[in-house]
Parts: C-alpha cells; sequence; structure tokens
C-alpha cells in the first residue's frame, strides 16, 4: 500500500513525481491505446444527425516541411462522449493551395478513436518551407469547415518578418470572445496561447455565460469544458486563421499546482495524479499537438521550440509540471530566504538544461520564451507596507529566475524576449539580473498580455501604474484590460501592440491599440512609441 505521506513529501522539489514513485502510479494505469483497426474504420459507413466539426479545425506547431492539423468528431459537444461511439471512425483529410481546396497538395486518412475523443491529429509532412496552404476534413456526407495554416521559413533563411499574437486567459463565464474576432483581421503569420485556455470551476449562475456542470475531475469532465470553450465560433474561428503553439498553466488541470502538489494541504495525491492525467490527456485532445505530446499517464512533455529560419527561435516552455512547491505557502511575500532556496525550481533541472542549450545553439537574431508567469520581480505595496511580490510567479523562485537572467547576460544571448501571460494585465518590464537593482543592465525585455476575457471588463490604470512605476523602476507600462498583444518582429526592431477590448461583457465591444513598444536589436530598452 502506498504511504501517502511520502508521496506528498517526493514530490516537493525537482518538480514532480521520482522514477520509481511515478512507475507505482503508473503500473496501475491502462495504456493508452492509440492505433484503431484501419481497415474496419475504413469500411465503417457513417452517417450524423448533427454537425460532426461543431469544434471546428486548427492547425498548430508548425515547421519548415510540416505542420500539425486537427479536429475533434462531436456531433454532440456537450455530451461525455461527443455525441459518438465507442468505435473508430475513418476521417479523410486534403491540403490545397488554394481556398476553394481545386488544387490539392496532400491528402490522407486519419482514424479518430474513442480512446482519444475521437480527436485527429494530421502530421502533414513534405510541405514547402514558407507557405501558405488551406486544409478541410471529410467524414461521411459532412466536410468541414476550410482553415488556413503554414509553414515555418526554412532554417537557413532570412525571413524579413513575422507577425504574431500572444493571449492567455479567456474564463468563458466572465466575457465573450471578442478579442478573437479582431485577431483574425490582424494578418498573422502565427498565434501563441500562453495558458488557461480553459477553467476548471464548477458553472455559476449570473455570469455572461454559464459553464456546464460542477468543478472538473474525471476525463469525462475535461473533454466535456474544453468542448464548450471550442464551441465558440470566435475562438475556433481564429483557430482556423492560423497555426497555434499553445502551452498550459494552471487551469487546464487546477488553480495553482506545482507539479504534482495541489493549493490545499490535506490533498489526496494519488488522486491528484489521477486527475492530472484525465486533464493532461484531454488538453492533448483538445489541441494540435504532434504525437510526441501525447501523455503517459500523469506526464506530457510540452516544452518545445521552433525556428522562424534566422530571425526568431522560439521556446515554448512549461513552468507548471515541474516546479517545485511555492514557498511562504503560496502567498504574496517579500522576496526572502525561501524565495531565493537554490534547490527551489519552476523549470526543473531537465528542461532547465534543454532550455540553456536551446539558447547557445541559437542562431537567430531574436531569442523568444513563451511561458506563463511573470518574470519581473515587481513587489507591489498596499497602505504603506513592505512590498510583496507573488509567489507563484518567478520572484518566488528568485534564485533559477536571477540565474537564467545571468546565463543569458554571461554567454551573450542576443535578443531575448520573454512572453508572459497568466496575471490578467498588461506589464511591459525592463529585465536586470536582479530587478531590485537598477543600476544593472538591462538583460532581455518582457511583454506581458492581459487576459482575454478572465475578471471580466478591465479598465486603464495610469494612477496604479505611477505607484508601481515608482516601487518598480523597470516597469513601463501597465492596465488592466482585457485584449491581446500583438507583435511585429523584424531583423532591425520588435514592436508590441497592446491591443484592448473595452466591453467584453456583450458582443461588438470595441478594440483599440492602447500602447505600442518598439525594442531595437542589440538593445533590451524599451521605447514607447
Amino acid at each position: 500500500m502506498l504511504d501517502l505521506t511520502k508521496i506528498a513529501e517526493a514530490v516537493r522539489y525537482e518538480g514532480g513525481l521520482s522514477r520509481r514513485l511515478f512507475l507505482s502510479y503508473t503500473a496501475g494505469l491502462a495504456a493508452l491505446p492509440l492505433l484503431a483497426q484501419r481497415t474496419s474504420a475504413a469500411d465503417r459507413k457513417v452517417t450524423f444527425s448533427d454537425n460532426p466539426f461543431s469544434l471546428g479545425v486548427a492547425s498548430g506547431d508548425p515547421a519548415s516541411r510540416s505542420v500539425v492539423l486537427w479536429t475533434r468528431l462531436a456531433p454532440k459537444p456537450l455530451e461525455p462522449q461527443g455525441g459518438m461511439s465507442p468505435e473508430p471512425i475513418a476521417v479523410k483529410w486534403e491540403l490545397a493551395d488554394d481556398e476553394a481546396m481545386t488544387k490539392i497538395v496532400k491528402q490522407g486518412t486519419a482514424i479518430a478513436t474513442p480512446q482519444l475523443a475521437h480527436s485527429v491529429h494530421v502530421e502533414a509532412r513534405g510541405l514547402e518551407p514558407d507557405r501558405w496552404y488551406f486544409y478541410r476534413f471529410h467524414v461521411g456526407d459532412a466536410v468541414s469547415p476550410v482553415g488556413r495554416t503554414r509553414t515555418l521559413p526554412a532554417a537557413d533563411a532570412s525571413p524579413d518578418r513575422l507577425r504574431f499574437a500572444f493571449a492567455s486567459c479567456q474564463h468563458y463565464e466572465t466575457g465573450l470572445y471578442t478579442a478573437y474576432e479582431h485577431m483574425a483581421k490582424d494578418d498573422l503569420d502565427l498565434v501563441f496561447h500562453l495558458g488557461d485556455y480553459i477553467y476548471e470551476g464548477p458553472g455559476k449562475a449570473g455570469k455572461v455565460r454559464q459553464h456546464v456542470g460542477p468543478e472538473i475531475h474525471s476525463l469525462s469532465d475535461y473533454r466535456v469544458r474544453h468542448a464548450q470553450y471550442r464551441s465558440d465560433p470566435l475562438l475556433h474561428g481564429m483557430h482556423a486563421v492560423c497555426p497555434w503553439f499553445v502551452t498550459w498553466d494552471d487551469h487546464e488541470f487546477d488553480n495553482n499546482y506545482a507539479a504534482a502538489i495541489s493549493e490545499e494541504a490535506d490533498f489526496n495525491p494519488v488522486a491528484f495524479l489521477e486527475r492530472r492525467a484525465n486533464a493532461y490527456q484531454a488538453y492533448y485532445e483538445a489541441m494540435p499537438l504532434r504525437r510526441q505530446q501525447i501523455p503517459q499517464g500523469a506526464d506530457m512533455q510540452l516544452y518545445r521550440k521552433a525556428s522562424y529560419g534566422q530571425l526568431a527561435e522560439l521556446m515554448i516552455l512549461d513552468t507548471r509540471q515541474y516546479r517545485s512547491d511555492q514557498p511562504n505557502g503560496d502567498k504574496h511575500s517579500v522576496i526572502n530566504d525561501e524565495a531565493l532556496n537554490p534547490h527551489s525550481t519552476m523549470l526543473g533541472s531537465k528542461q532547465r538544461g534543454w532550455l540553456q542549450t536551446s539558447l547557445l545553439t541559437s542562431e537567430a537574431t531574436w531569442n523568444v520564451l513563451a511561458q506563463q508567469v511573470m518574470m519581473g520581480m515587481a513587489a507591489i505595496a498596499r497602505s504603506g507596507v513592505e512590498g510583496k511580490s507573488s509567489m507563484d510567479q518567478w520572484p518566488g523562485y528568485a534564485h533559477e529566475r536571477m540565474a537564467l537572467m545571468k546565463f543569458i547576460q554571461e554567454r551573450q544571448i542576443p535578443n531575448a524576449v520573454v512572453l508572459t501571460g497568466d496575471i490578467h494585465s498588461n506589464w511591459a518590464n525592463e529585465l536586470r539580473v536582479d530587478d531590485r537593482k537598477q543600476d544593472e543592465p538591462v538583460v532581455a525585455t518582457e511583454f506581458v498580455g492581459t487576459s482575454i476575457t478572465s475578471g471580466g471588463n478591465g479598465k486603464q490604470t495610469p494612477e496604479y501604474f505611477l505607484l508601481l512605476h515608482g516601487a518598480n523602476p523597470f516597469v513601463k507600462y501597465h492596465s488592466s484590460e482585457r485584449g491581446y498583444v500583438r507583435c511585429t518582429v523584424t531583423p532591425e526592431n520588435w514592436t508590441s501592440d497592446y491591443i484592448a477590448v473595452e466591453d467584453v461583457t456583450k458582443p461588438g465591444g470595441n478594440v483599440v491599440t492602447r500602447m505600442s513598444f518598439v525594442v531595437e536589436a542589440g538593445n533590451p530598452a524599451l521605447h514607447k512609441i
């Protein structure tokens, strides 16, 4: 019988389970079936009374010669099995040069299995670099919407521009996805989603709209919640515009979790890992991810990278799965000895080593760290009390955070730019090895994007920004409006536009560019336009 006290202690450092403990847990899980009998699936004739493509289509994780094409068959998306019978289904896919789908360049058949909620993850290969394509799926007599995707430039190419947006925190109950309606008009190459794609809490009356069901725990619960979010036409409409790189934060599983540790002091570690396995599998099923991201029980490698030619190296991080427990009881605190503990980690040793190697071997002009929680060491003071920092963000892991900045500085990593979500507000930060020492040189730049909807309608915060900047001079901008950040990257400059949606509680909210900053290659200082 497993000793739960020992389990809880074993996961406190290195951000997760020991190999022995992990194997003792996963031995009780059935292996995830991945393949179906193709012949029987291909021969099966299927019909649907409702649209099986109710969740739309998506693409993601593009490379120079390949891209993932995604859909999930769900004629009744809010039912536990999506309205599908437990049988494998053959789904045809097509990739074309034109939106009318008359110039087919690749096609094939994928098997949608009940084990993976009848999701399809086609890795279309042998494509031309730096090209736009169109794609769609067929099943029975049903045809999906047409999506648009693209490949990245070849590794040795020198693109003159990359244009993308990043977003996070899209609580379904607290607002409408007006931001995506406008993002779809921005002529983007890519989108980064930096976490909190769904929220796990129970449905609450009196909101803009309402979650289905109670707080989610089972695999079926997580599938339905993802389906409810993806059913939104503005969200799946934006997915169909261009490829996305996705990563999670906490609410894709459970609020403020740290690896295998719950924010609840009396949690059951085994039940918690079972729930994490459910959350991770449903996340894979719902996202345009490659086969190498298929979860193994309660583990799923989500950190990865891609090269936009010689212009930008794109590193997507996971700051949840491998972190040690938040210090100081996960309460706001001064950056004390516990926050400076050299054994604490946000990344875990394996991911940290991978990141350092990726930075050292990058040949790109810009080195992009797409991740979840704020790196700026902001200390927020209220009523004359000494400023305190969030222990769930990088200040809670200040030793590792400062070591990373020192690594970037000493190894002369060029043009490091951090993209961040989580905090439901906009920030623009100049990062130093220690942000409390303003006489030190600026090492990197951080753009923090607000939420799509989480928190409901926000506001501009000029007075609060003055107080914040006075205590934290490295903070160059702050506001609490909803929206996203649009970035235009060239070999000479990086421009970030903070796009604000003035009202997310009703359709047609006005959208404005509230603030813009430019960073010159070779100089990480922020300049307001």
